[in-house]
C-alpha cells in the first residue's frame, strides 16, 4: 500500500506540475500563446507523471558508491539518459501509433526522428539536477506525510481515475481520426487546429442535410 501511495502521488505530483510547465513554455517561449499543451483533455501530461516517478526512484535508489561527488555524478547521467529514453519512447508510441507528432525537434542539430535532440537532453540535464539537489528531499517528506494521512490518497485517486477516463476518452478519438489522412503526422498543435476545422465541416455537413 506504502509504495502504491507513494507511485500515485508522484505521478499525479508530476502530470500537474509538468502540465503547467508546458502551458507557460508554450505561451512565453514556444508558440507565444495559451493552448492546452497535452493530449489530454485536462490539465495533465502523464509523461512527466513517469518522469517524476523515475526522478525518485533514481534519486534515493542506493548505488554503493561511497564517494559522494562520484555518486551525484552517476545518479545525474543516469537521469538524463533515463528521462531522454523516456520521451523517445512517448514520441514513438504516438508517431507509430496515432500518427502525431507531440512534439518535434527536426530543426534542431543531432536529433533522432525529431523526437529527442541534445539541445532538450541538456534541458533534461539542468532539471533534473535542480529536481536532485532542491526538490526531491521536499517530495521524500511531503510522501512520508500523505502516507501517514491516507485520506489525502482519495484525492490522487480521483484524480488518476480522471486522468484514465480522460485518456480513453483521448485515444479512443485520436483513433477515428486515423483515417483522414490530412491528420496524419502532423505537429500536435497543427493537428489540433486542423482537427477543430475538421468537426466544424463535419457538423456543418451535418446540419445541412438535416435541412
Amino acid at each position: 500500500m506504502k509504495y502504491l501511495v507513494i507511485i500515485s502521488t508522484l505521478f499525479v505530483s508530476g502530470s500537474l506540475v509538468g502540465w503547467i510547465i508546458e502551458l507557460l513554455f508554450r505561451r512565453f517561449i514556444s508558440q507565444k500563446k495559451w493552448m492546452n499543451p497535452g493530449f489530454l483533455v485536462g490539465p495533465y501530461l502523464p509523461i512527466y507523471g513517469f518522469g517524476v516517478i523515475f526522478l525518485y526512484a533514481i534519486s534515493n535508489l542506493p548505488l554503493g558508491i561511497n564517494i559522494q561527488w562520484l555518486n551525484i555524478v552517476v545518479r545525474i547521467i543516469i537521469i538524463v539518459i533515463g528521462i531522454t529514453i523516456i520521451e523517445f519512447i512517448a514520441g514513438l508510441i504516438f508517431i507509430k501509433g496515432l500518427k502525431v507528432k507531440l512534439w518535434d525537434y527536426s530543426d534542431r542539430k543531432g536529433n533522432i526522428m525529431g523526437i529527442i535532440c541534445p539541445s532538450f537532453s541538456i534541458i533534461w540535464l539542468v532539471a533534473g539536477s535542480l529536481y536532485y539537489f532542491f526538490v526531491n528531499p521536499f517530495f521524500v517528506e511531503a510522501i512520508s506525510w500523505i502516507s501517514e494521512n491516507l485520506i489525502y490518497t482519495y484525492f490522487i485517486g480521483a484524480v488518476i481515475g480522471a486522468m484514465a477516463v480522460d485518456f480513453a476518452y483521448s485515444i479512443k478519438l485520436a483513433t477515428k481520426l486515423k483515417q483522414y489522412k490530412e491528420l496524419q503526422d502532423l505537429r500536435f498543435e497543427e493537428f489540433k487546429r486542423r482537427l477543430k476545422d475538421k468537426i466544424k465541416n463535419i457538423k456543418f455537413k451535418s446540419d445541412k442535410d438535416s435541412k
